[in-house]
């Protein structure tokens, strides 16, 4: 009977002895995953703040806590095409486990670098036009994400200057032409829409502070002139000289960004809500990191789109907002 017990006991140590691995990797601590956001504007812009604690917000809502299961660093080349490249080489050396990226060259410039690290993206205009993905239902490869918005809505922005600003006649595209690569796509859309509703449609590239203070200038020259201003990380940055010289020439301008028209003093803007877009990307962070391919997730659109008016510019212009614009809009400023 002793001798039993003794058999039964060392039979139950033995197999606790055995258990003791098992029960100590159960017990390890989750492993940390490490995103890296490579962003195309500055870091004290506010839009970025902004988009970053809703990112962070979205991922935490998902189960990504920062510091206990995930790392999240970022990067900010504030619109500088030439700092794109130096944080691409560096961030894709680190091997993240995942890098989401805003804009068009940072997305081109993160595929180049790699075809294994998965890319999420957002802010991103016409992504099979510019070869970043196949399609938009099976993006093949590395890289899937969020555009910025889809080309029918471009023709929105001639319709709605001419709305508040029916005397327009000619107008002006503004854009950086190495960031905003992508402008060809815009004149293509913009083009026949111009010609819709009566009025001429001219590229207006600009590389420096310089270029646009001529660039608006030469479009105040003759009556009837009108700016449409691109949504690319240069011309963001640079959204107080361009919205100044508009007004110290009274052109009309409409502009991608609401905070145009909320920070800078700008007419009219109508445009997709760049925060909710970043948000929205952390979804498909989350389904990466839990095993699904970029590959797999199709490219989605936007969904939430916002038009700001500043009643206090239309006044100064001597326009008069029409209330069927008034009624859409999601901020008025008076």
């Amino acid at each position: 009977m002793v001798a039993m017990r003794r058999r039964d006991l060392l039979t139950l140590l033995g197999g606790a002895i055995a258990a003791w691995p098992l029960a100590a990797r159960a017990q390890q601590p989750e492993r940390k995953r490490r995103v890296v956001f490579l962003h195309s504007s500055a870091e004290n812009d506010p839009e970025v703040q902004a988009r970053i604690a809703a990112f962070r917000q979205a991922l935490e809502t998902l189960g990504w806590v920062e510091n206990r299961n995930l790392q999240i660093e970022h990067r900010f080349s504030a619109g500088d095409f030439t700092q794109i490249q130096p944080h691409t080489a560096e961030l894709v050396s680190s091997a993240p486990d995942l890098i989401v990226g805003s804009g068009t060259e940072v997305i081109a410039a993160l595929k180049q670098a790699t075809r294994s690290i998965p890319i999420v993206f957002n802010m991103v205009v016409d992504p099979v036009g510019q070869g970043l993905i196949v399609s938009l239902a099976r993006p093949g490869g590395n890289v899937t994400g969020f555009t910025f918005f889809d080309f029918p809505m471009i023709g929105k922005w001639l319709e709605m200057l001419k709305e508040i600003a029916p005397n327009v006649r000619r107008m002006g595209f503004m854009f950086h032409p190495q960031i905003a690569s992508h402008y060809r796509a815009y004149m293509h859309e913009l083009g026949p829409a111009a010609a819709s509703l009566a009025a001429e449609l001219s590229p207006m590239p600009v590389r420096d502070g310089a270029e646009i203070e001529a660039a608006v200038t030469a479009l105040a020259q003759e009556p009837g002139g009108g700016l449409i201003v691109a949504t690319d990380p240069f011309i963001n940055t640079q959204r107080r000289l361009i919205v100044a010289m508009v007004e110290r020439h009274r052109l009309p301008a409409i502009y991608g960004f609401r905070r145009f028209v909320r920070e800078a003093g700008a007419l009219i803007s109508y445009g997709p809500d760049s925060v909710d877009n970043v948000r929205r990307s952390a979804s498909y962070v989350d389904r990466i990191l839990k095993g699904e391919k970029p590959a797999d997730l199709p490219v989605q659109n936007p969904t939430k789109y916002e038009l700001g008016i500043n009643l206090t510019t239309a006044k100064t212009l001597g326009l008069i907002v029409p209330e069927t614009l008034l009624a859409r809009a999601d901020e008025v400023i008076e």
